[in-house]
């Protein structure tokens, strides 16, 4: 089953990013064994004048992935459509991941200047899917704003802390009719799955796979948690119970004896 952001469809519910790899070959075998079909890039971090070989985009299969460039970065709304404009230019799309972070060190997203940068990109022809924080106020907000697509953080980025307030990621479920993506804070298979058992339509993440010990291997482990935390959410779970039900009843059955 395919999903869309925007005039954008998918297959694989799972995005990942490109950064903190040891290798470009380490980079390349996650990435296959992630199965994504969307990555990030972030633009201001990329060397357009590298030497042939040298840079991000000399090892990425364009023909294969589908790249979405993020404005990590950005401290103001103007910043973020600088940068998003460029890469526009640069890569030929009209995806951005919008980011304007409002403090330096927890990388908490700025709320307001995001709303306000994302209602320039919208109005400039951007598809444009938000990391934002998990209020369900500010996530409106940049729906109304034109976003096809919210994504509240799980937790602070790179912090492997999984979900910290699913009653909020709920709220907003329940309220937007938007694909709702978990972005950051996401550490292992268990957190990616949670994410989508409660009904999101994606994550993404890159230090949860490329700081593992194993990235490889954690990036297979990110696409089956996806997998299965989706399958488990279409198949519908049963009800919490505070007591036990028998899973073979004993309605009808005749004892000895009777």
């Amino acid at each position: 089953m395919t999903w869309s952001v925007g005039s954008h469809s998918f297959t694989s519910r799972l995005i990942v990013g490109t950064g903190k790899y040891a290798t470009f070959d380490q980079m390349n075998e996650a990435l296959d064994a992630s199965g994504a079909e969307l990555v990030t890039v972030a633009i201001r971090r990329i060397r357009l004048d590298a030497a042939p070989g040298a840079g991000l985009l000399d090892h990425l299969d364009r023909a294969r992935y589908r790249l979405l460039p993020n404005t990590a970065g950005c401290f103001s709304a103007e910043d973020a459509v600088l940068t998003a404009r460029l890469a526009r230019e640069a890569l030929g799309t009209d995806l951005v991941k919008l980011e304007v972070i409002g403090d330096a060190k927890t990388l908490f997203p700025d709320g307001e200047e995001t709303v306000r940068a994302a209602r320039m990109l919208c109005a400039d022809g951007f598809t444009v899917m938000p990391y934002c924080s998990d209020d369900p106020v500010v996530c409106r907000k940049l729906v109304d704003a034109g976003c096809p697509v919210v994504m509240p953080l799980a937790a602070p980025i790179g912090s492997g802390q999984g979900i910290r307030n699913i009653t909020n990621l709920r709220i907003i479920l329940e309220t937007l009719d938007v694909p709702v993506i978990v972005d950051a804070g996401v550490g292992t298979a268990s957190d990616a799955a949670v994410a989508m058992e409660l009904g999101c339509s994606a994550v993404l993440m890159n230090t949860a796979i490329a700081g593992a010990d194993d990235p490889v291997k954690m990036a297979r482990a990110m696409r089956l948690g996806v997998e299965g935390g989706r399958l488990a959410f279409e198949a519908g779970r049963i009800p919490r119970r505070l007591y036990a039900s028998a899973s073979s009843p004993l309605d009808g059955v005749v004892f000895a004896g009777e």
